[in-house]
């Protein structure tokens, strides 16, 4: 008797059919590509966004100190034909938020960020090892 190799690939052609088709959009399908640079006195991150411009992004420091990077483009164009009765419109809606936890060596008072080529750049500056090492503060007790 020789082994026989049995295979069940109609299973995952399911649900390769169901999940990956027009109507089922993918959820990162629409994500600019960030890329994230170290250098020995700060990191950088970049985000891909053709198009947009700096009113585009809100870049901010949360509760947690996480730096979260959101984007949202609103357009809406308009073309109207005058002799006849034709009106066409166009809307697009994007919408994109990331959030990234930022090392403790980050000095999150001198972040920054500029928007130049379709690129958001942001400038995450190093604490230097002087304030790293700070002493903490005693506290007497009473």
């Amino acid at each position: 008797m020789t082994p026989v190799r049995r295979t069940q690939n109609w299973l995952p052609s399911i649900f390769n059919d169901f999940f990956d088709n027009d109507w089922m959009v993918k959820a990162n399908a629409t994500a600019p590509a960030i890329n994230v640079l170290e250098t020995e006195k700060e990191y950088k991150v970049e985000l891909a966004a053709p198009g947009m411009t700096k009113e585009d992004f809100n870049v901010r420091i949360d509760e947690d100190n996480n730096l979260v990077i959101s984007m949202e483009k609103k357009s809406e164009n308009k073309e109207e034909k005058k002799e006849g009765r034709y009106l066409r419109r166009e809307f697009s809606y994007s919408k994109f938020q990331q959030t990234m936890i930022l090392p403790d060596n980050v000095d999150k008072e001198k972040i920054a960020a500029s928007v130049e080529n379709g690129v958001l750049n942001i400038d995450l500056p190093k604490l230097s090892e002087e304030e790293i090492k700070k002493p903490n503060k005693q506290i007497e007790i009473k």
